[in-house]
């Protein structure tokens, strides 16, 4: 688990010293697809910590939702609306929904071990 936040460590810190910006016009695609990756990453941990985890079915919806979601980018470029928006809130309130489940694990984890004590 501890490598899990090496790795992040090292990607915020790659991140933010290399000087590379994006273009404005991938600027929404990689915000959506972002968004889409953390939802699936956080939705594996969840399926994880509930003893649920299928790696076909992580590596299916990875791919799936950020293409999807990069799809709704390109539509709503087309049609010249903000399409985008309804990708961002859908991710937005699936991440949210995901964290709260893992923060629920984790609570209750602890209040077991507490109350066990």
């Amino acid at each position: 688990m501890w490598i899990l936040f090496i790795a992040l460590a090292v990607g915020v810190v790659l991140g933010l010293n290399v000087p590379w910006q994006v273009p404005s016009i991938l600027a929404r695609y990689l915000a959506v697809a972002l968004l889409a990756g953390v939802d699936t990453s956080l939705g594996g941990l969840r399926a994880t910590l509930e003893g649920d985890f299928n790696i076909v079915i992580f590596v299916s919806g990875f791919v799936g939702n950020t293409v999807l979601s990069a799809a709704f980018v390109y539509l709503g470029d087309i049609l010249g609306i903000e399409l985008y928006l309804a990708a961002v809130v859908a991710l937005g309130v699936r991440i949210f929904n995901n964290l709260g489940a893992v923060r629920r694990h984790y609570v209750d984890s602890i209040a077991r071990k507490k109350s066990g004590s």
